[in-house]
């Protein structure tokens, strides 16, 4: 196991795995993500209470889980990259650092839109 674990901290070796990877797991992203946007925004019912603004929760909860999911992640890399001096932990961090902003951003506009029409503002600073 370890063996394996220390092949992977080489750049090259890494580079080779990720190489052969994200072709194919681009694919079954691009399929899993239609699918989740057919059948959210497409064939979920309305909600009686909120009516059609609730659909942007298909896209406001996931972002959000997204973005502390990275960031938490960050933190183990950072840590590992801290303690081990391992390189490849710190290009982690630095690869990862933009997406969550990214995921974080998507999460804090929808999270407005969506409190637009159920509260009448986009953004109240009352913890509800």
């Amino acid at each position: 196991m370890w063996k394996t674990l220390h092949q992977l901290a080489a750049a090259p070796r890494l580079y080779q795995i990720c190489g052969r990877l994200v072709p194919w797991l681009a694919a079954a992203g691009i399929i899993a993500l239609a699918t989740g946007w057919v059948r959210g925004f497409g064939f979920a019912p309305a909600d009686y209470q909120q009516g059609e603004s609730y659909r942007i929760m298909y896209l406001h909860v996931p972002a959000a889980i997204w973005s502390m999911g990275i960031y938490a992640a960050m933190a183990v890399a950072a840590f590992t990259g801290l303690v081990w001096q391992m390189k490849m932990a710190t290009l982690a961090v630095a690869a990862m650092a933009p997406v969550g902003a990214v995921y974080t951003f998507i999460a804090l506009v929808t999270g407005a839109a969506w409190g637009k029409p159920m509260w009448g503002t986009w953004w109240v600073w009352d913890a509800r």
